[in-house]
Parts: structure tokens; C-alpha cells; sequence
């Protein structure tokens, strides 16, 4: 029987929020207008484009107010892997005497692969490690600065534990030596208050699917002053910075999500913070030498990486088909590999098998996380069983 017509897998109860989210309904409501009627080119000077491109601009200070930005220095993309790529390779460009990068080795593939061909175009990358919390040191990411590094780029929150990097402290330092600052944002925007300055970074990137918006767009923050060249050529748009017509009604989106995330940034992130600090609880009670990885405190509100022992997660996961989550695990031809991200930590590859990604959101509820934590917690004890 198909996945798709199966009902035990019809609505499992989703807490992988941290792949993607549902779009909120306010964003629906506003996107259906510019897939109808306002279809207008935002490059046209009539009036259909010009009502797409009030549209664009509106959101464009939608999406600055909710990171402290300015509009101007708000750019539109498709996805957070064009925002790093335009980032990274973006500066590098425009600082062609400069050829060395700092970054870490729990980045997105967004990030890690355009470090990656720097280093085969005869570019220098600092790789630095992290601690068995998963967070980067200040201290060696600002060691690792040299005369002739470009940029300092790492995320903000990590994909996988949802842990926090020490950004506003290493950009403080870098910057102070002439190094331009990329924060991978797309974790954070929309699940805990974000602030370019708070930050001190000079780029910032924005994915709208991670907070309610649709796939397929995103933003790139560029302070006033820093030098970003085109990486896609092409026509003017995004004042010369990312060429292709403009996807309005997305953009739409990503503007009434950033609004609604924005209008609930100290309630929110409250209210999901207590749901999986239950599900934390909930789970440790019925499953005895489970472990939390990353650190405690430093993460986000919507994360629990969470190792069971003596099982895979992929097996766990299976087992307990009510519940839609992840591990951060690849499997190939039939082997499963350990996170990266996690054996970066210091864990051993067999017991990083044994993680699995918890994420919230907006649509989780109490009875959710009562029904999550039955529904793992007894497929552990099955599986601990055998």
C-alpha cells in the first residue's frame, strides 16, 4: 500500500518543524490575491506591476522590522542555500585580496560547500571545532582571525540540536579587525527574537519555510556598506544584487509571516518552550538513560535532540509511525552513518545512532506532546525488548 494511503501515516503527530513548517493561514489569506488577480510583473511600470511591487516593498519592511533591519538593506531569494551561497561567495568576490574564510564543522551544506571550492581555488579555511555541547568557542573562531580573512561565517542555531553559536561575541571581535560577519539564520527567524544589531553582523539569512512562510523564499540582510557582488548576472533586480523576476506572491508570504512572527515574539517562543521542556520530562521518566544532546540552556525554544540508548533512531522513528520527526543520520545502501553534527560533539558514531530530532512549532499542543512521548516511549520499550 502506498505511503499516501496508508492511515496509520495519514496525520501523524509532526515534530519536525525544524525541516519545514505549515504555512500559517494568514499567509495563505495573503498570498491568494497575487496567484489570482495580482499577477503583475513587479518590473512593470503600469499599474499591475506597480501593485506587485508596493506588494514587494511592503514586505520587504515587513522582514526588516522583525530582524532591526533598515528596508534597503533587505535583499529577496529563493532559498537560504542562495542566501549563504550569495553571502560567502558574494564577499569573496568583492575582496579578491582576501582568501581565507572562518567557519565551523556543524555547518549546512549551504554553508560548508562554498567554503569547500574556496579551498580547491587555492583559498584557506579555518575549520573550528565545537565543544561536546555543540557550541563553537569565541575564543578559537577569534584566534583563527588573519590579516587576510574575508569573512566569519556560522550559524546561528543549529539544524540538528537547535544550539546557539556565541555570534554577537565573535562579531564584536572580528569586525573590530576589518572581517565581515554571515550568520546562517534560517533556525532562528520567527522562533526567538533576532536583532541584526543585537547581533552585530553584517549578513543574515532569512528562509521563509521554517516560520510559516512557503518554500522557495528567502532573504539575505546586507549591512549598509559591505560589499556583496552578484553571484547570478543578469537584469537590476534586487538593485542589481540578485537578477530574476521577483516571486511576489511568496514574498507576500514571507512578509506576513515575519508580521505574525514579530507580533508574538515573547509569547511564542514561551509557550513552545514549556511544551518541550514536557516532552523532555515526559520522555526521561519512561526511558531510563536518555540523554540530551546539546547544551541545556543554549538553544532553541522549539529543540530536543534527544539519544535513546540501545536503539537506531531511524528504528525508533519506524516504530512509532503516530509520530513525524527525524534523526540527523544518512543512510546509504541500506547502511545508516551517524550525524556529523553530533560526532563533531565527541559522541561515539554507535550511540549518535540512537538520536532523534524533536522540533515544535506553532500547531503543537499539549495532548501532542502527551501522545509523542507515549507513542516513543513505547516503541523504545519494544525495541529494548528484542
Amino acid at each position: 500500500m502506498s505511503e499516501l494511503h496508508d492511515p496509520i501515516c495519514l496525520d501523524p503527530i509532526y515534530l519536525d518543524h525544524n525541516a519545514t513548517t505549515p504555512l500559517l493561514p494568514e499567509v495563505v489569506d495573503a498570498m491568494v490575491p497575487y496567484l489570482r488577480e495580482h499577477f503583475g510583473n513587479p518590473s512593470s511600470a503600469h499599474v499591475y506591476g506597480r501593485r506587485a511591487k508596493e506588494a514587494v516593498e511592503r514586505a520587504r519592511s515587513q522582514v526588516a522590522a522583525l530582524i532591526g533591519a533598515a528596508a534597503e538593506e533587505v535583499f529577496f531569494v529563493a532559498h537560504g542555500t542562495e542566501a549563504n551561497n550569495l553571502a560567502i561567495r558574494g564577499v569573496l568576490a568583492a575582496r579578491p585580496d582576501r582568501r581565507h574564510v572562518v567557519t565551523s564543522v556543524i555547518e549546512h551544506p549551504a554553508t560548508a560547500e562554498p567554503c569547500r571550492e574556496l579551498e580547491q581555488h587555492g583559498g584557506r579555511v579555518t575549520w573550528l571545532p565545537v565543544d561536546g555541547e555543540g557550541r563553537v568557542r569565541a575564543a578559537e573562531a577569534v584566534a583563527a582571525l588573519r590579516s587576510d580573512t574575508a569573512l566569519v561565517t556560522l550559524m546561528h542555531s543549529n539544524n540538528e540540536t537547535g544550539v546557539l553559536q556565541p555570534i554577537a561575541e565573535v562579531a564584536r571581535e572580528a569586525r573590530a579587525r576589518g572581517v565581515w560577519v554571515h550568520t546562517d539564520a534560517a533556525q532562528s527567524v520567527g522562533k526567538l527574537p533576532v536583532s541584526v544589531e543585537g547581533l552585530g553582523v553584517d549578513l543574515l539569512t532569512v528562509v521563509g519555510h521554517k516560520f510559516g512562510a512557503p518554500k522557495g523564499v528567502g532573504a539575505l540582510y546586507v549591512r549598509k556598506g559591505t560589499t556583496v557582488r552578484p553571484v547570478l548576472l543578469g537584469a537590476g533586480h534586487e538593485r542589481g544584487l540578485r537578477p530574476g523576476t521577483e516571486n511576489v506572491a511568496s514574498i507576500v508570504g514571507l512578509g506576513v509571516a515575519c508580521e505574525v512572527a514579530l507580533r508574538t515574539v515573547e509569547t511564542e517562543p514561551a509557550r513552545v518552550r514549556a511544551l518541550r521542556d514536557e516532552l523532555w520530562e515526559r520522555l526521561r521518566a519512561r526511558v531510563p538513560g536518555l540523554a540530551l544532546n546539546g547544551h541545556p540552556a543554549e538553544r532553541l525554544p522549539n529543540t530536543l535532540n534527544v539519544r535513546f540508548p540501545g536503539v537506531s533512531g531511524s528504528a525508533l522513528l519506524a516504530a512509532a509511525p503516530g509520530v513525524a520527526a527525524s534523526t540527523g543520520s544518512a543512510c546509504h545502501a541500506g547502511e545508516e552513518s551517524a550525524s556529523s553534527v553530533l560526532t563533531a560533539m565527541g559522541l561515539e558514531p554507535g550511540a549518535a545512532l540512537g538520536s532523534v530530532r524533536l522540533s515544535l512549532g506553532r500547531t503543537t499542543t499539549r495532548e501532542d506532546v502527551a501522545a509523542a512521548a507515549e507513542a516513543l516511549a513505547s516503541a523504545w520499550e519494544r525495541l529494548a525488548r528484542r
